[in-house]
């Protein structure tokens, strides 16, 4: 199993680890039985070999990890993921699969839907020696990192609008998106009739492996152009700049006004990389009240640090509304604490944009 960046923050666990295999294959589900508890740090709690298995037990039990195949019976493991996730409230899921690689379409639409890693599968009767303990250090990653953990959605209170109209054209827009964030860039981008007329940039929090294809799927949503940002990188209207999965995506204006991309491998304080809050703090610095910043779909709290910085600088925040988003935590948060201009769904937010842009929304 090669190795990837984890895109959780969660807690260390002093208790076993209480996990969950959801796999069709008997022989699976006993040598990761087998594996898990033969190690201090994990107990095995249940074994389903259907989705449908698996969302019953998560209905009257908690778990702190699911290992999910993809291919299942009935219902697939992707198909399954969002119940899944909600049923589990805030559960770790690695999706376990032979036919689940690493940059491919199920591999990034996992990811986006919540995933907090891919795992190779190795077929049933091959099981060599490493497995058991790649497979260990693969998971135990996701409950050793020391950053701070990631804040479980949480009821926020009604949004209250910022009040102060645009007091300057828009010049660059920033879009932050996690759990579900695909998705909802999907619709964001159909609801886009003309060019805007200026650079995007894009963190959406996903694995540095997953990036270029991350990209080429994007391309293939919309007309403008998608790079996956590089340091020096020229801003240019119309062109979608991508957050690579190893650094922030952040601009400085030099010379002449000219403003060009900087990445900045440090993680958040929250653990984030490629993190929602560097970015936008960057574009309040660069274009002060031309700045704009959409906020989809994630869990935690990423993004509204950044956002503050943006209505700070005279710039506005438009956020997904709770009904459209698949984890209302990041965009939640930022309507809670007054920093959006306006709250709803991807599609309706491009002619808001385009409106607002210009002075008259």
């Amino acid at each position: 199993m090669s190795s990837a960046p984890i895109m959780t923050s969660p807690s260390r666990v002093s208790r076993p680890i209480r996990t969950l295999v959801v796999d069709d294959s008997v022989v699976v589900r006993t040598v990761i039985e087998r594996i898990l508890n033969g190690n201090d740090r994990y107990v095995v709690v249940n074994k389903s070999s259907s989705a449908e298995q698996a969302l019953a037990f998560l209905s009257e039990n908690n778990v702190d990890l699911i290992l999910l195949d993809i291919e299942l019976p009935g219902q697939s493991g992707l198909a399954a993921l969002p119940a899944i996730m909600q049923a589990g409230a805030g559960v770790k899921v690695a999706i376990l699969s032979g036919k689940c690689e690493e940059g491919s379409a199920a591999a990034v639409e996992a990811l986006a839907l919540g995933a907090s890693d891919i795992l190779s599968k190795p077929g049933s009767g091959s099981f060599g020696e490493q497995f058991p303990q790649a497979l260990v250090e693969r998971l135990n990653r996701l409950f050793d990192t020391d950053a701070q953990p990631v804040s479980p959605p949480v009821a926020q209170p009604p949004a209250r609008p910022v009040r102060h109209e645009a007091n300057k054209p828009l010049a660059c827009l920033g879009i932050g998106a996690s759990t579900g964030g695909i998705h909802a860039l999907g619709q964001l981008l159909d609801g886009l009739d003309a060019p805007l007329g200026v650079p995007i940039l894009l963190t959406q929090h996903l694995p540095l492996s997953f990036t270029v294809y991350f990209a080429q799927q994007l391309a293939r949503m919309t007309s403008l152009r998608v790079k996956v940002a590089e340091t020096g990188d020229l801003l240019a209207p119309d062109v979608i700049y991508v957050a690579p999965g190893d650094a922030n995506l952040q601009v400085r204006k030099g010379l002449h006004g000219r403003v060009t991309i900087q990445l900045n491998p440090e993680r958040t304080p929250a653990g984030n990389l490629p993190g929602v809050d560097p970015m936008f703090a960057s574009m309040a610095e660069a274009f002060g009240a031309g700045a704009a910043g959409i906020v989809l779909t994630g869990m935690g709290r990423d993004g509204t640090v950044g956002a503050r910085d943006i209505v700070a600088a005279g710039g506005w925040i438009v956020a997904q509304d709770e009904a459209s988003s698949v984890v209302w935590g990041m965009p939640g948060s930022v309507a809670g604490e007054g920093l959006s201009c306006a709250v709803m769904a991807p599609r309706e937010m491009m002619a808001f944009v385009a409106r607002r842009g210009k002075g008259v929304a």
